[in-house]
């Protein structure tokens, strides 16, 4: 079957793809056309994932970086201007779920790299890539989060802190942008999925019994599809459903 190049011509950054989700994401994305610029700070995992991308026919520019390096988040929104002069899509997938434990006991490094990857670099991200995403005829913006944002449970503090934040900066966002611009940002749930932070965060689980990455990227990729244009919204993965921020 031949997939629909529903993004062909379109440019498309995504970050985490050296694995799991941001990697599935960065692939879907290239077979329906888009040219992908590939965030992640594991050189091996970018190529692979070119090279799979290429197999498909498709096109990628990997781009080595950690995110929690404002600065460079901001020479990344310099070169996509440099070169393309627009954004049509971001799907901010880059996360760290930190250590599990009671909040009394997290070092407080280790709350600070939470906040600095699943906080602050998506604030620098909107801060570097707002005006490019403005250019597009139909800018969408993603935001991977997590129902822990909302659960409040044990030992989950950090992470649901970081996640809630999250959520509370993409709804802001999407009522600046909303309404006045081309531009659409919402959030999106992937629900237990077999990924590594999965694995991290219930070792006993049993891989197997949980959905692939592969599974869950054709959703998220849907949200940055020009058609799509609800803003300020929240898509459950796992529930299939689609509700207001």
């Amino acid at each position: 079957m031949t997939m629909s190049k529903s993004l062909a011509g379109k440019i498309v950054l995504v970050t985490g793809t050296s694995r799991g989700i941001g990697y599935q994401a960065a692939l879907e994305a290239a077979r329906r056309g888009a040219h992908v610029i590939a965030v992640a700070r594991t050189v091996g995992g970018l190529e692979e994932l070119d090279d799979e991308i290429q197999a498909a026919g498709g096109s990628a520019t990997l781009v080595p970086a950690d995110l929690r390096d404002g600065d460079a988040i901001d020479r990344l929104g310099r070169a996509v201007f440099e070169r393309w002069g627009k954004l049509d899509g971001l799907v901010a997938n880059a996360a760290m779920l930190g250590v599990l434990s009671p909040v009394a006991h997290f070092e407080p490094k280790d709350f600070d790299k939470v906040m600095a990857l699943n906080v602050t670099a998506n604030y620098r991200l909107i801060r570097s890539l707002d005006l490019l995403l403005r250019q597009s005829e139909a800018g969408r913006a993603v935001f991977v989060s997590s129902s822990a944002a909302r659960s409040g449970k044990a030992f989950w503090g950090p992470y649901a802190a970081s996640k809630a934040a999250l959520e509370a900066l993409v709804k802001s966002y999407a009522a600046e942008t909303g309404g006045v611009t081309n531009v659409r940002a919402n959030v999106f749930y992937p629900g237990a999925v077999r990924t590594a932070m999965r694995a991290q965060a219930v070792p006993g689980e049993d891989p197997e019994t949980l959905p692939p990455p592969a599974a869950v990227a054709p959703k998220l990729i849907d949200m940055i599809e020009p058609g799509f244009n609800e803003n300020r919204m929240l898509y459950d993965w796992p529930k299939s459903e689609l509700s207001a921020l």
